[in-house]
């Protein structure tokens, strides 16, 4: 099983790289967190996880371990293959991720590429108990909750004809000054201010 790999990075995309040890080159996919610490033709250290399928042997890579046991955990939820859990690692912080799932918002995963509203409702469900670790402060989960409220708002608002960009900006400043108000209270608060 590899677990690891230094060397220099001979190839770089996004999404993948290859990563020269000792002249053998190592076909690894990547995050785009990931992607944005390596840097063509410099050493690199990745934390591997290896994927061994009847037909190919898959190497994903990770600049902490951190990612690699999110990457892990991502996996172990019926539906969640290695290429989804790398978008989503792609599209969200760890912190965002975690504090998605330990708050309920299945609406933060499913705006991931190939996520739906069951899979991101089974990922909730799966891993609450286990992405503790990954150190989501409680001002992080107000944050996301006045998100939530803000998202839902300007969907309403939306509806009404109201363009996002406009309602946008007087949610935020509403939001600042007042970050407990429920969304019909943010959508009664925009249109007086329009």
């Amino acid at each position: 099983m590899i677990y690891s790999l230094k060397g220099v990075v001979q190839q770089l995309n996004p999404t993948s790289a290859v990563v020269d040890v000792n002249g053998v080159g190592y076909f690894v996919g990547i995050s785009l967190q990931t992607s944005e610490k390596l840097v063509l033709g410099k050493e690199t250290f990745l934390n591997i996880q290896q994927i061994i399928r009847e037909d190919e042997h898959l190497l994903f890579g990770f600049n902490t371990i951190l990612e690699k046991e999110m990457f892990n955990l991502l996996i172990s939820v019926n539906g969640v293959g290695p290429v989804s859990a790398l978008i989503m690692l792609s599209s969200l912080s760890l912190e965002e991720i975690s504090s998605a799932i330990l708050t309920g918002r299945s609406l933060v995963l499913q705006k991931v590429k190939g996520i739906g509203t069951k899979t991101a409702e089974r990922i909730i469900v799966d891993l609450r108990d286990k992405v503790q670790k990954f150190k989501v402060s409680d001002e992080n989960i107000s944050t996301f909750a006045d998100n939530k409220v803000k998202e839902e708002s300007l969907s309403a608002l939306e509806v009404l004809g109201i363009p996002k960009k406009m309602s946008e900006k007087i949610a935020d400043r509403i939001l600042k000054q007042n970050p407990d108000l429920s969304v019909e209270e943010l959508v009664k608060q925009i249109l007086k201010n329009i």
